[in-house]
């Protein structure tokens, strides 16, 4: 339980930090992506005998890339690098998996979370990717907060957009790698959004944002961990059904006061 404490602690930086770029520059489905993606270095973690997060890594920067170059120089929609990349990233997966000798018995925690059996080297792992998160982000903030929110006007004040954007879909990647033992590849996505697009309705900046966003997904997850205790229940599922909910109340309430 401590290990779980702890890992909700730090993948809440992450997920808050990252996800409030995604929500603001609407990038959520190459999030998607590059998590499913990234299901290939499980696969290739699997078949060489080493800890799946170290195939992870370097697994969904190399999609993030890929994703990146091909939409961006290689004149591909970018739904269909998505599309090419999370198929095939889900692909490698599986047919590693299966020539990997044995029976993978914890494979259901990378592919829903497993919050509970995260072991001591996973937190170092994601502390220090929590670090080289942070650092990358505050390196780059008025960059990033340029191209955020107007793109054109950046590239013409003579910031690198695109070099900038490749960036930021590593950070997109290396979040995803924290948050996979929290609820899983299946589910990365929803913490990665939900979360800020709830703290988007009170906050003014994006600074605000990103603060709100992480105490948002630090309360989700322990939350979504004690009503998993009580009911029995997967705590990756637990976690993002909670999330959901709060989300839609928020948004009806929105629209409720919106109209009076």
């Amino acid at each position: 339980m401590q290990h779980a404490v702890w890992a909700a602690f730090l993948a809440s930086i992450a997920c808050g930090v990252i996800g409030t770029y995604v929500v603001v520059r609407k990038i959520g489905f190459i999030s998607g992506g590059i998590a499913h993606a990234a299901f290939g270095g499980i696969g290739v973690g699997y078949y060489f005998g080493i800890n799946p997060l170290l195939g992870l890594i370097p697994f969904s920067l190399l999609s993030a890339l890929g994703i990146g170059l091909l939409s961006k120089k290689g004149k591909v929609a970018e739904d269909t690098a998505i599309g090419a990349f999370w198929a095939a990233g889900m692909a490698v997966g599986v047919v590693f998996i299966g020539l990997a000798p044995g029976y993978a018995p914890d494979l259901f925690s990378y592919l829903f979370g497993s919050i509970l059996t995260v072991p001591s080297s996973d937190l170092l792992m994601i502390a220090g990717l929590d670090v080289l998160i942070l650092l990358v982000v505050a390196l780059f903030f008025n960059e990033f907060l340029a191209t955020s929110f107007d793109e054109e006007y950046a590239e013409v004040s003579g910031i690198r957009t695109t070099m900038l954007y490749l960036v930021l879909l590593c950070l997109i990647a290396l979040t995803v790698v924290v948050l996979v033992r929290v609820v899983g590849i299946v589910m990365v996505i929803a913490l990665l959004t939900i979360p800020p697009a709830i703290a988007r309705n009170f906050s003014r900046n994006i600074l605000t944002m990103m603060v709100a966003s992480s105490l948002l997904c630090l309360l989700f997850m322990l939350a979504g961990l004690w009503l998993s205790y009580l009911f029995n229940v997967a705590s990756g599922a637990m976690i993002i059904l909670l999330a959901a909910a709060v989300f839609m109340i928020t948004a009806a309430g929105r629209r409720l006061l919106g109209r009076t």
